[in-house]
C-alpha cells in the first residue's frame, strides 16, 4: 500500500475537493469523551474502541470516526444550513483480522440542511462518487428509514416495536424476535409460576432481583399479547430481501406499501432521492439497492445509506461509506433535530486502486 506521505497528499486533495463545494474545513480532537461517544455507536465499534483515562477529563476514547464530534460542534454553533469537511486518522481495533489497519485516514463531507433532504442525500453521494471518479468501484445503496417505518407500522405492542427497532442493526437477533412474536411462543413454565424466585438460588451476575422481576413482568405482558400477523412478518421479510436496481426496488416497494401503508412516506422519500440523484448525473437505472444494506454499520444511520466497493479487490474494506443520521442530531442537540447526511472516503484505499 502507498506510504503515509502519499496518503496525506491524497487526503488533502479530497478535502480540497469538498471544500471547493463550500464546505468549512474543521478539525476534531483525537481524544473524545468516552461516555458521550460510545453510546452512539453500534456494538461493533464499541468493541473495537481504544479506551484510555485522562486525569482531568475521565475516560476517553481515540476517535473511531469524525461524524459524532462534528455533529456536536455543529449543534453548538446553531448554523443552518452548514457544510463541513475534515481529514485525519481514526482508530479501531482489528482483533478478528490482523491484516486490516487499526488506524487509518478518513476524509469526510457532512451536510446539515433541512430545506431539501433528498437533494442533500444526492449531493453527498454525487460528491463522494466524483472523488472516486475513474476508479474500479461499484456503489451499493439502501434505506434504513424504510425498515424503521415498517416496524413502527406493525399492529403489535409498543414494547415489541421498540425491541425490533433496537435490534435492527443485529440481523440475527431481529430475525429471532420477529419469529418469536409471530409464533406466540413464551417461556411458559417460568411465567406461569406465582413466584418465579421460589426455588431460586443466591443472586449472581450484574442484574438485581428487582431488575429480573421487572423483566419477568415484561415477558408476561408480551406473552399475553396477540401473535404478530404472519402477513406483516412476510412483508418485513420482503423488504429485507429486496436486492435489485433502485428503480425496480422502488416499484416493488410501491406494491408492498399497498399492504403496509406505514412505509408510504419513506418510499416517497426514496423516489425523490432517485430523482435528485438523476438530476446530478447519477445513472440510477443501474444503481444497486439492497433492503438490508447498512444493518451492520454504525447505528446512528436512520435513512439513506451507501457504500463504494472495489470491484476487483474483494479483500478491501469499503472505499467510501455514508448515510443520513437525523436522529443523531436530536440526541446531541437536546431534542433539537437538524436533518443531516454525510460520507467518508479512505484515501489509502483510493491510492491502492490507483496503482
Amino acid at each position: 500500500m502507498p506510504g503515509s506521505a502519499e496518503t496525506l497528499t491524497e487526503a488533502r486533495r479530497l478535502r480540497d475537493h469538498f471544500a471547493a463545494q463550500g464546505a468549512q474545513v474543521v478539525k476534531a480532537d483525537v481524544l473524545q469523551p468516552a461516555d458521550t461517544l460510545l453510546d452512539l455507536y453500534g456494538e461493533d465499534i464499541r468493541a473495537r474502541a481504544y479506551l484510555t483515562s485522562d486525569p482531568l477529563r475521565g475516560e476517553m476514547v481515540l476517535r473511531p470516526d469524525f461524524t459524532v464530534p462534528v455533529v456536536q460542534m455543529h449543534m453548538e454553533s446553531h448554523a443552518d444550513p452548514a457544510r463541513y469537511t475534515y481529514a485525519g486518522k481514526v482508530f479501531r481495533k482489528q482483533e478478528s483480522d490482523e491484516t486490516r489497519a487499526n488506524e487509518y485516514v478518513q476524509v469526510g463531507y457532512e451536510v446539515f440542511d433541512g430545506q431539501n433532504p433528498a437533494n442533500a442525500d444526492a449531493e453527498v453521494f454525487a460528491l463522494i462518487a466524483a472523488g472516486l471518479n475513474g476508479l474500479p468501484v461499484r456503489a451499493a445503496t439502501g434505506d434504513i428509514g424504510i425498515l424503521m417505518a415498517a416496524v413502527r407500522g406493525l399492529r403489535t405492542t409498543d414494547a415489541r416495536k421498540a425491541a425490533l427497532l433496537r435490534h435492527i442493526w443485529r440481523p440475527a437477533r431481529f430475525k429471532a424476535l420477529l419469529k418469536r412474536y409471530g409464533s406466540g411462543a413464551a417461556r411458559t413454565e417460568l411465567l406461569a409460576a406465582d413466584d418465579p424466585f421460589a426455588n431460586a438460588g443466591p443472586e449472581i451476575g450484574l442484574r438485581s432481583r428487582a431488575e429480573v422481576a421487572a423483566r419477568i413482568e415484561a415477558l408476561r405482558a408480551d406473552a399475553a399479547a396477540a401473535p404478530l400477523a404472519g402477513e406483516e412478518a412476510a412483508l418485513i421479510d420482503a423488504i429485507l430481501g429486496l436486492r435489485e436496481t433502485a428503480p425496480n426496488v422502488l416499484s416493488a416497494l410501491g406494491d408492498i406499501a399497498v399492504d403496509m401503508p406505514a412505509i408510504g412516506a419513506a418510499v416517497s422519500r426514496l423516489e425523490a432521492r432517485l430523482e435528485a440523484l438523476a438530476a446530478r448525473g447519477v445513472d440510477v437505472s443501474s444503481l444497486d439497492f439492497e433492503g438490508s444494506y447498512g444493518r451492520t454499520s454504525l447505528e446512528y444511520y436512520d435513512g439513506f445509506v451507501f457504500g463504494f466497493y472495489a470491484v476487483d479487490r474483494l479483500d478491501f474494506p469499503p472505499v467510501a461509506t455514508g448515510g443520513r443520521y437525523d436522529a443523531l442530531t436530536a440526541r446531541l442537540g437536546a431534542g433539537r433535530a437538524v436533518p443531516a447526511v454525510g460520507g467518508v472516503i479512505r484515501p489509502d484505499l483510493v491510492l491502492g486502486l490507483s496503482c
